[in-house]
């Protein structure tokens, strides 16, 4: 801002204070807020109290207004990078599916657990187990590769199953 004299700063000040309702219906109607224009004028009148100095001013009224509307414009920039209400309920209510620290670890030491349970496993059954779970193979296909019948693929399944639910089991019981 250009220095003012504190001549200046007075008659600002006098203009702001005398003619507080025309500059303020005058400025609600270019701003279209009432409340935009009383808050920029407040804001003006508190800068024209700093101790800064203001050099001549030809048209004070101009001077004040257009003090007035800079200020306006400057806060609407800063409140656009804000958030609005429904915006902020909306980050507020929103559920963060992401597992807490706890949780991961908890999850990471049952991953190692099952992968013991799965090492105690027969090969066979093992490998059985992996190309049905993992790999998604179909049952009829595990049966040829290993030679055995569609049966006997399922009832080891359920064998690799029920050791691994009964040491996943031992394991939530000492916890």
């Amino acid at each position: 801002m250009p220095a003012v004299s504190e001549a200046s700063r007075v008659t600002l000040q006098k203009l702001l204070l005398s003619g507080y309702v025309g500059l303020a219906e005058w400025l609600a109607r270019r701003l279209g807020s009432p409340e935009l224009a009383q808050d920029a004028l407040h804001e003006t009148y508190l800068r024209l109290q700093r101790d800064v100095e203001i050099g001549p001013v030809q048209n004070p009224k101009a001077y004040l207004l257009r003090m007035a509307l800079n200020i306006a414009s400057n806060r609407r920039k800063s409140e656009k990078r804000l958030l609005s209400v429904g915006e902020t309920e909306a980050l507020l209510s929103f559920v963060d599916e992401a597992p807490d620290p706890a949780r991961s670890a908890e999850a990471r030491s049952e991953m190692q657990a099952l992968v013991r349970a799965l090492e105690e496993l027969p090969l066979r059954r093992r490998q059985i187990f992996l190309a049905s779970w993992v790999e998604e193979i179909p049952h009829q296909e595990i049966a040829s590769r290993f030679g055995i019948t569609i049966r006997t693929v399922q009832i080891e399944l359920k064998d690799a199953l029920e050791h691994c639910a009964q040491r996943l089991k031992k394991r939530k019981f000492r916890s």
